[in-house]
């Protein structure tokens, strides 16, 4: 059995791991959060890593407050970057794999074909900028680092897009939503037996040069205004949803008007199966 460090265990895929994991016996997965790992003390990670043999982490701890990041720059960089540099650091010195989550926000979003790995990054605000020096510590301090880049992530679990959606169809008789910045929802559960496949793949595959950038969300394409139509639709809500362009939802971090991703990478390098969006989206509905 391997141990998998899970950091960031409490948020929506620490959680989403944990519901997971009975699948894959084979791995023991040991969840942290804050209190109990603080990642951005080398001193910490350290500490734990002498107390517990660790095969693998996956690093699901990040500052994701985008907009609050603009005025908050430094523990933006201190949770993205720096914490991610000392876990590289410390899994390179003790021969763990890492697979470190990232994000669509390292994208300027002006292309209009789905992004590749190979695609040049030009992040739009202090998170995206983060989330992009993250991926640079992580790669360039030991190669056999997977970043996995997502989008749109939303569960059961924290706070996120579906449950914020259900929340205000509840409380009020009319909705706005942009329509003009089009991507594609990824179901952490889905997302989180990705990472898991990755790492078995990884352990059947030794010798296999895994390291770089992989791209994973949810198969198909769509905007925000359709996303909230479609949850309006399965939940039976009567909430009138209205479109609206960006520019009438003014906030403090610019989006990508269109971020998304193509996994041909993770597919054919990992032969991982990829569900539609809106099955999985019906899928976590049922499971609330």
């Amino acid at each position: 059995m391997k141990n998998i460090l899970i950091t960031g265990g409490n948020g929506q895929l620490g959680q989403s791991l944990k519901k997971v994991s009975a699948a894959y016996p084979q791995f023991n997965l040991l969840f942290t959060d804050a209190s109990e790992l603080d990642i951005t003390s080398a001193d910490s990670l350290a500490a734990y890593f002498s107390a517990n043999q660790i095969d693998a982490c996956i690093n699901c701890a990040a500052y994701t407050a985008v907009d609050k990041a603009e005025a908050d720059e430094e523990n933006a960089f201190l949770l993205n970057f720096q914490a991610v540099l000392s876990l590289a650091e410390i899994c390179a010195q003790h021969n763990t794999q890492l697979i470190h989550i990232s994000t669509d926000y390292v994208f300027n979003g002006k292309q209009n074909v789905p992004y590749t790995e190979e695609d040049d990054t030009d992040p739009q605000s202090i998170y995206g900028a983060s989330k992009l020096r993250g991926e640079a510590a992580a790669t360039g301090y030991n190669p056999d680092t997977i970043v996995v880049r997502t989008s749109w992530l939303y569960s059961e679990y924290a706070v996120n897009f579906v449950k914020r959606m259900q929340e205000l169809m509840r409380e009020r008789e009319e909705l706005s939503v942009v329509f003009d910045q089009a991507g594609t929802p990824t179901y952490a559960g889905d997302l989180a037996a990705a990472l898991l496949e990755m790492l078995q793949y990884k352990a059947d595959h030794p010798e296999a040069a895994l390291g770089g950038v992989y791209h994973y969300s949810n198969e198909g394409v769509t905007s925000w205004y359709d996303f909230a139509v479609t949850i309006k639709e399965l939940t039976a809500a009567t909430t009138k949803v209205l479109p609206v362009t960006s520019d009438k939802y003014k906030t403090a971090a610019a989006r990508p008007a269109y971020s998304v991703l193509n996994k041909e990478k993770i597919k054919t390098t990992f032969g991982i199966h990829i569900p539609y969006w809106r099955d999985s989206l019906v899928k976590c509905l049922q499971r609330m």
